[in-house]
């Protein structure tokens, strides 16, 4: 990894870890926990009502995802998903939610403070079902072909190396298994400068995948059917996109 690719995920890590401290702390307050600083894109206000409302106050307050994958992927009673960059836990308790017991979901975050501030979300939850793992979304501690979904809330794009992450996540899925994620996109027109004028690297926009790079990406990986569907603009040129593929059975 290079030095630049090492800084951009110390950021990125020092920037969710002070957004899962600010909620942690917040949550010793006699109001509850203060919801992190998101626009109108992002956060937990993208979730229907009656998931909000089974949910920890704290895992609805560190929501920093750009969509609602947990209702992309589809999920099916009995299925093991996975989460890459699971954050406050959000979509790790609804995809256990709709699991159920004979299913379960995993988690996997780089960062300490999220991880603890999931853990402590999933026991106010009485969620049972549900793993949290330490570890990059390039290097996903898990056996190959043991997942049956992969789902992600707007974390690939933060990634340095995407190759990799598309790369472990074929590996971890099951034949036949899929992936169903919501991220940034840009339009094929941007530039990669022209993309890092429009947001903060962190802010999720500046590391963004043009429409055809993710599709290839994704091809390059092995995944076949694969939908990228634009949601809604977060910038010019940039889009909240749904996107979903699968591993070849």
């Amino acid at each position: 990894m290079t030095d630049q690719s090492t800084d951009l995920r110390e950021t990125v890590r020092q920037r969710y870890a002070a957004a899962a401290m600010k909620v942690t702390v917040g949550g010793t307050a006699c109001c509850g926990p203060e919801p992190v600083e998101t626009d109108e894109n992002f956060g937990s206000t993208l979730y229907a009502a009656d998931e909000r409302e089974a949910l920890p106050a704290e895992a609805l307050a560190a929501s920093l995802g750009c969509g609602n994958p947990t209702a992309v992927a589809e999920l099916r009673t009995g299925e093991r998903v996975l989460d890459l960059g699971s954050g406050g836990g959000i979509d790790v308790l609804l995809s256990a939610r709709r699991v159920g017991p004979t299913g379960k979901a995993y988690g996997l975050d780089m960062t300490e403070e999220m991880l603890a501030l999931a853990l402590a979300n999933a026991a106010k939850a009485g969620a049972t079902n549900v793993e949290f793992l330490k570890g990059a979304i390039e290097a996903v501690p898990l056996p190959a072909n043991t997942i049956d979904v992969v789902i992600s809330n707007c974390v690939i794009n933060l990634s340095t190396d995407k190759p990799a992450v598309f790369a472990e996540t074929f590996r971890v899925l099951r034949p036949g298994g899929r992936l169903g994620v919501s991220d940034i996109v840009a339009d094929d027109r941007l530039t990669p400068d022209q993309r890092a004028e429009r947001g903060d690297y962190v802010g999720c926009i500046a590391g963004a995948l043009s429409f055809s790079e993710y599709r290839q990406g994704l091809e390059a990986a092995g995944f076949t059917d694969i939908e990228i569907t634009p949601t809604q603009p977060v910038a010019d040129g940039m889009h909240s996109a749904v996107v979903r593929a699968v591993k070849p059975a």
